[in-house]
């Protein structure tokens, strides 16, 4: 396997810590002037230095050039060394692993996907200890040119400092999947076995928790303290952002969020709920509904061509699910207070066709009072999940991360 960085301890600091919120600052909006920080974070110049210190010594932030500040003075904004180390995430399905390698800030540097043959443990680490081998060896191939050596006085590649894993189900401790039904496993200590078979700090999370905290971290509401994410896909997922934390609770994992009543003349679910979030709006059920209404089996990606060309049995299921995913999105905002709403997940190109309908019954379910409900689409499907497995592995290692030479 690649280089790695010695293991995290157990009791990694929890990023909700003033120097966790210090590294996502600097992460997230560097360059940043220390007056900035300070006013942030309500910290003294001296608590400020003291904090930002041992990040300093250890590599992982940097002072930019000086600057004019307010009193006159040049200051030193702080930076991110966003190059000087790596990171693998990977989301896992009941069919494929699909991985990238980013940098710091989780920006998908490459990306990669296999099928898995099984759902063995085994067969599921083998696999994605491979993608990742993989991956790594082409971007260390794409930085020498292929030749397998160093150019003297060239910067070696950065090395990898941690693995991000997100399954669908729930997951105790950052290390063990308590349940994936898409896998059907049962308290698998999986984040002991990929660390075994990658020497990585590994981090296992929820799916839509990990991509949760990737829109906190990095994302397009990353400057909204509070905001939902909504998945669209295999399943139906929901994420809630409230004032700047992820929430989590024991329940987190169960995909409560595919279960709410949309339409009450709508399908079944698989657990026999009628108009449901996940019969109305997850890919399987749309394509159920589309091979009933043409008497012929349909793809998803078919669904959305019919759709898109305007054949009328197609475009009254998308619009359906179009009016039941901006009814979803009404209630979230209507009763969780938020304003501000980040779509995603590999199904989410009903957008394109369903998205005018989604939008007209937001604004009928919305009080025409209300603050406008802010949407960010974010279309890149598996890209997406995977990056949101390598930012818990970002979040994980901050506090504890010592780049080379440092």
């Amino acid at each position: 396997m690649p280089r790695s960085t010695p293991a995290l301890p157990a009791t990694t600091p929890s990023p909700g810590t003033t120097s966790g919120e210090l590294a996502r600052l600097v992460l997230v909006h560097g360059p940043i002037s220390r007056a900035e920080l300070g006013r942030r974070l309500d910290l003294s110049p001296a608590s400020l230095t003291r904090l930002s210190k041992p990040f300093l010594e250890r590599g992982l932030f940097v002072e930019s050039a000086a600057e004019q500040g307010a009193t006159g003075r040049p200051t030193r904004p702080l930076d991110a060394r966003v190059d000087a180390a790596r990171f693998a995430g990977a989301k896992v399905t009941g069919d494929a692993v699909f991985a990238v390698v980013t940098d710091l800030r989780a920006t998908p540097l490459a990306s990669a996907q296999r099928t898995l043959p099984d759902h063995d443990v085994g067969t599921v680490v083998r696999v994605l200890a491979d993608l990742v081998t993989e991956l790594v060896a082409t971007l260390d191939g794409a930085q020498d040119g292929g030749t397998g050596r160093q150019t003297r006085g060239e910067p070696g590649p950065a090395p990898l400092a941690g693995l991000g894993v997100s399954v669908g189900g729930k997951v105790e401790g950052g290390r063990v999947v308590t349940r994936a039904p898409f896998l059907g496993w049962r308290a698998v200590p999986f984040a002991d076995r990929l660390e075994q078979a990658t020497s990585l700090p590994t981090t296992v999370e929820n799916d839509v928790t990990a991509l949760t905290t990737a829109e906190l971290w990095f994302g397009p509401a990353r400057d909204a303290r509070s905001f939902a994410v909504v998945t669209v896909g295999a399943g139906v997922g929901y994420g809630l952002v409230v004032d700047d934390r992820v929430v989590v609770t024991p329940d987190t994992g169960l995909g409560l969020g595919g279960h709410v009543p949309l339409d009450p003349g709508g399908p079944r679910c698989l657990d026999g709920h009628v108009g449901c979030s996940s019969a109305m709006l997850a890919s399987p059920s749309i394509v159920a509904s589309v091979t009933r209404a043409l008497g012929r089996a349909v793809t998803y990606d078919e669904v959305l061509r019919l759709a898109a060309a305007g054949v009328p049995e197609v475009v009254a299921v998308t619009d359906a699910a179009g009016r039941a995913l901006g009814r979803l999105l009404g209630y979230i905002a209507n009763l969780a207070l938020v304003d501000t709403i980040v779509l995603s997940g590999e199904g989410l190109g009903l957008w394109d066709v369903a998205g005018r309908a989604a939008r007209a019954q937001l604004e009928a379910d919305r009080d025409p009072e209300a603050t406008p409900v802010t949407l960010h689409v974010d279309d890149s499907g598996f890209v997406a999940w995977a990056r949101g497995a390598a930012a818990t592995a970002i979040q994980s290692a901050v506090h504890t991360l010592r780049l080379p030479g440092a």
